[in-house]
Order: structure tokens, then sequence, then C-alpha cells
């Protein structure tokens, strides 16, 4: 296992490291898969003493990757919460996993989800915009993209915990976006060539 622990506004002691160490063992001892595990703490001056310290924990299983964030009154509360979130998130992922492999079965009989989602037309955002509102990033992420089918990618999005998911269709060899609707249905926003 290759834990890295990156802190933001606070030190991690070797008391917090050990305890990191301790928490993630429990849950990955039954995943011979997990290669790298990701920890962010990240401490944020809120109003609520309760939500001071955000724990989040990324773990990839062999290309899966699963995320559990929460926050918390200090960093062991954080880390506790976090863990218990990602420990949901592996039993859904052992439980989907054989799912998911019947599923590639069928679409390769040509019973796919494109059946099942649900196409929105995606409305640009106006033109004017809020007075006060920024328009800096404020955060930059990457990601390895690796191709797969619309099934896979929704059971990825729902590891992740996410609202949307941007994946390389293997299917159709482009880049795709998944999104869950408000009504709890799945959209996929594919791009067109002008």
């Amino acid at each position: 296992m290759d834990l890295k622990i990156r802190a933001k506004n606070l030190k991690v002691t070797p008391t917090v490291r050990d305890y990191i160490d301790k928490k993630v063992g429990r849950i990955i001892r039954h995943l011979p898969l997990a290669g790298k595990v990701n920890v962010e703490l990240t401490s944020q001056n809120v109003r609520a003493q309760g939500q001071r310290v955000v724990a989040q924990l990324t773990l990839d299983i062999n290309g899966v990757m699963l995320r559990g964030e929460e926050r918390g009154r200090n960093v062991m509360a954080a880390i506790d919460a976090a863990v218990d979130v990602l420990d949901r998130r592996i039993d859904r992922y052992k439980g989907k996993s054989s799912r998911i492999e019947r599923s590639r079965r069928a679409v390769r009989r040509g019973q796919g989800l494109k059946d099942r989602i649900v196409e929105e037309v995606v409305q640009e955002a106006s033109a004017t915009e809020e007075p006060g509102m920024q328009e800096a990033v404020v955060k930059y992420k990457t990601f390895p993209v690796k191709p797969m089918a619309v099934d896979e990618a929704i059971f990825q999005m729902e590891l992740l915990g996410h609202s949307f998911f941007l994946f390389l269709n293997s299917d159709a060899d482009t880049y795709n976006v998944l999104y869950r609707r408000r009504d709890g249905a799945y959209g996929l926003i594919e791009p067109e060539s002008l």
C-alpha cells in the first residue's frame, strides 16, 4: 500500500500519521488489489466548530477510484467519518463488481444502457452574471482516463460520490460526460463535431 498524506493549514503529527495508517490499513485489508491511498487534510475557518477539519480519502483499486470525504471537529473525527464513508463504498464496490461483468456481457449482446439513459438538452449558461460572482478557478485536478463503457462509468461515478463523470467512451471512442439528473436518472453528454 502506497499511503500519501497531504495537509493544508494544519500539521500532521506522528500520532495522526499512525492513526491514519491504522484506520486505512483496517479498511483495505480485504482488498489485495489496493494500490495508492491519498489522504488530504484541510483545516478551514468556518463558523460551525464541528466542521473545521475536512478529510478526503481516495483509494485506487486497480484503476477503480473510491473516495470518501467528511468533516469533523478535529483531525481524528474527520478521518473516522471519511473512513466510514469509504468503507460503505468498498462494500458497494465488492457487491457491484460482479454485476458490472454481467452488464458488460449484456452490452455485448446489444442490450446496452443507452435505452435507459434519459437524454437531456443542456442549456448554455446565460452570459449575464450575478454581481459578486468570481470567475477564478480555485482547484485544478488531473486524473488518468481509460476507455470504459457507460455502465462502468456509472459505477465509477457512484463509487466516487460525484454528480458527474468525464470518461472515454469505449463504444463511441469519444470523451463523454455522465451526470445525475435531479430526478435521479442519468444523462449522457456526447460531443458532436460541427
